[in-house]
């Protein structure tokens, strides 16, 4: 059985979509179970049964601190090793994000699936075109951001839950392997053309202070975090692209810059 953790999260409930709709048997886990998902609280080591499971998709447990994040993937690859778990595909961060502000626990946990024993893939994944017309700000008829003229390897995340799907359907030819799941380059400056607006950029100084004084129920660790995407794309860290995603998926990727301005247009009218 495959099992795919975060399941009502975006990108586990998308990997679970992916996999039925390729006739796969699969479960999802998550601490707030439903219909077809099983109990499984990373910070409830007792509800971490994984027992007859063939192969786990780990999808990053986020959004928190590093080592909240680190003990969480700590106690569920724990209970793989236990219960004699096939294969684990961990869902991380793309290589061009080393220098992130939440790449650390990405790379920690890789080195815990390396170090486990099991039989492992690892899907770098890049950063979501969801993501990036999200954090557009609204200012007036136009938008506004600190990525300046910088271009980021959008994936929709779609497309990251069919690669996903793809190798834990069959995951020993990939065991071993590192897959660096990158798009197509796209910048603020387009995503403003597609909405039909137009687009000012902002210093990092001051993207740092509306996060900090006028962006409501940020988590402490949030606002260094998004700073980080932002200096990252705007200085040319994150736009570099690779054949890794389309040789997953035997096709092109969809189109980033449609998905970001969905995104972005949807954020406006919120």
């Amino acid at each position: 059985m495959i099992l795919v953790t975060g399941a009502n999260g975006n990108l586990g409930s998308a990997t679970l979509a992916a996999l039925h709709a390729r006739g796969v048997v699969a479960m999802g886990g998550s601490r707030t179970p439903g219909e077809g998902v099983r109990r499984l609280d990373f910070d409830d080591h007792a509800s971490l049964d994984l027992t007859g499971v063939s192969t786990l998709v780990l999808v990053s447990a986020g959004y928190a601190e590093d080592d909240q994040v680190i003990a969480r993937h700590t106690a569920v690859l724990d209970a793989a090793v236990r219960d004699g778990v096939g294969h684990v595909v961990y869902t991380s961060l793309t290589t061009a994000g080393d220098h992130l502000g939440f790449a650390l626990a990405h790379r920690a946990t890789e080195h815990l699936v390396r170090a486990s024993g099991l039989p492992w893939t690892i899907l770098r994944n890049g950063l979501y075109a969801e993501l990036f017309g999200a954090l557009l700000m609204r200012a007036g008829d136009g938008v506004e951001s600190a990525f300046g003229e910088g271009a980021l390897a959008a994936v929709p995340r779609e497309d990251l839950a069919e690669a996903a799907a793809v190798v834990a359907s069959d995951p020993a030819p990939h065991g071993g392997r590192v897959y660096d799941l990158v798009g197509t380059p796209i910048t603020a400056g387009q995503v403003a053309d597609g909405l039909g607006v137009t687009h000012r950029s902002i210093s990092l100084g001051e993207y740092r202070r509306r996060l900090l004084e006028e962006v409501p129920g940020l988590l402490p660790f949030q606002p260094p975090m998004l700073a980080s995407i932002a200096t990252g794309v705007r200085h040319g860290f994150l736009g570099g692209t690779g054949p890794d995603l389309a040789g997953l998926l035997g096709r092109a990727g969809r189109d980033p810059l449609a998905t970001a301005v969905a995104a972005a247009s949807a954020s406006r009218g919120a």
